[in-house]
């Protein structure tokens, strides 16, 4: 989750056309599009494969402390390191200590997959020395929600103490689910609508080929995406589909509509976190929060608060696919490459808009609560998910090797989606994979996935 911006030195919001000028400054022209990347990772400690405590010598301080070797600088708040940063790079510690590096913007894959194998290289030397390993999957195959340790960063007290008001999954999705995403740019405001719309749609098709987390405190859950499952009862106001963007008149504005209307969590002041959990964005605007009275917020609160959104697809300033399981390390540059072949170029962009056009809401909907079960075995209309899968891989892949940028040894960037076309061509996901092996090899036991998934 992102580090919250401070300026209140800054002049209040004027009004929403302000907003809506916020969103909008976001458009580039194709030229300055870049892919930015973001995953998680589960740390524990390999002698009892126990999460990550913040102190002691096997903890996130330490490792923060380990990864300055390597340029590193870290981020505070208050007297508590709560991230690293270095250039456009940042590592920010989630709720349950996943580990999640936000990627700089790249102009390439072939950047972005250097970029995580640097990445998990260098966390990966570092953890070797002090006795902890990382694991790739989208929710913890082992430890109970008590089992987790709470990280020391402000925001998580409000969520974890909000949470359990508003849905009944939510602490399980800030202490045990990991995600990989990818951010991309849009160039207008209708084609960040168009985007919108066809991520939004093919969404679940992604959750169903990422499906990487089948396991609940050390046993089979039924889901193949126990991570996806726990978003359909987080908090219905800040998740979903989003069917108002489909509809006519969807722009910027309307957006802006849909955020102003999601209940705050917190707004930032003098380095600490002011508690508005559940107050109104509008009322802010006002000057009647109840928690700030006569308090205006700035751009910064409001760039605040659109972190605090969790769509299915999330539009700032740019667009973020969320719909993923964390996974292993080839994977971490599957994402990216599948989202950007169908986004980045426009024939295949239309072609998958074409696919999706005629979805209602309900079908949309439809896919959404039954692929973390059924995944690419999903039925749809007169075929499967699997079939879908195979046609939004293939239109990625032809988009990519359209975009035909180039690696240092004259490669274009579609063989970055190979693991998903042999996932489609096998008809197995990752999470059932992962099952075959429990039911097999394991014999019954969750403790070998740690042995054998670990970056």
């Amino acid at each position: 989750m992102s580090v919250p911006v401070n300026d209140e030195r800054a002049a209040p919001i004027s009004g929403k056309r302000e907003l809506v000028e916020y969103m909008a400054s976001g458009s580039k022209p194709r030229s300055a599009w870049r892919i930015g990347t973001e995953h998680e990772k589960f740390g524990y400690r390999l002698s009892d494969l126990r999460p990550l405590s913040y102190e002691g010598p096997q903890g996130i301080a330490a490792l923060f402390e380990g990864l300055k070797r390597f340029g590193w600088t870290p981020v505070h708040e208050g007297n508590t390191a709560i991230g690293m940063a270095m250039g456009r790079q940042s590592i920010s510690l989630e709720p349950g200590g996943q580990f999640e590096l936000s990627g700089a913007p790249l102009a390439t894959l072939h950047q972005t997959c250097d970029e995580v194998n640097t990445h998990l290289a260098q966390v990966k030397t570092v953890a070797t020395e002090m006795g902890i390993g990382f694991l790739g999957l989208g929710f913890h195959p082992k430890s109970k929600l008590d089992d987790v340790p709470i990280m020391p960063k402000g925001r998580y007290a409000i969520m974890r103490r909000y949470m359990p008001k508003v849905g009944g999954r939510g602490l399980d999705m800030m202490f045990r689910t990991c995600t990989v995403q990818v951010n991309l740019d849009f160039g207008s405001e209708a084609d960040m609508v168009k985007k919108l719309r066809v991520a939004l749609a093919l969404q679940p098709i992604a959750t169903a080929l990422f499906a990487n987390s089948p396991f609940v405190e050390g046993k089979p859950s039924g889901d193949l995406s126990s991570r996806s499952r726990v978003w359909t009862d987080t908090d219905p106001a800040r998740t979903g589909m989003l069917p108002f963007a489909f509809e006519s008149g969807m722009g910027f504005e309307r957006y802006v509509d849909y955020a102003l209307d999601v209940p705050m969590y917190f707004v930032f002041r003098k380095g600490q976190y002011v508690d508005v959990a559940g107050q109104s964005f509008r009322d802010f605007m006002r000057g009647k929060l109840a928690g700030l009275p006569g308090e205006l917020p700035t751009m910064a609160d409001w760039g605040n608060h659109l972190t605090t959104c969790f769509p299915e697809a999330r539009l700032k300033t740019y667009l973020e696919m969320r719909g993923a399981d964390g996974g292993p390390w080839k994977r971490l540059c599957a994402l990216p490459a599948f989202w950007v072949g169908l986004l980045y170029d426009d024939t295949s962009l239309d072609a998958a808009w074409d696919l999706v056009k005629d979805w209602t809401a309900e079908e949309r909907q439809g896919l959404r609560d039954a692929v973390p079960k059924t995944a690419l075995a999903t039925p749809f209309r007169k075929t499967t998910v699997r079939d879908l899968a195979r046609l939004a891989v293939e239109l990625s892949e032809h988009g990519l090797a359209r975009r035909n940028r180039l690696s240092s040894l004259g490669g274009n960037e579609a063989h970055f989606v190979n693991t998903l076309k042999a996932t489609v061509e096998s008809g197995k996901t990752p999470a059932e994979e992962l099952l075959e092996a429990y039911r097999g090899r394991w014999q019954g036991r969750i403790e070998p996935v740690f042995e054998e998934y670990s970056y």
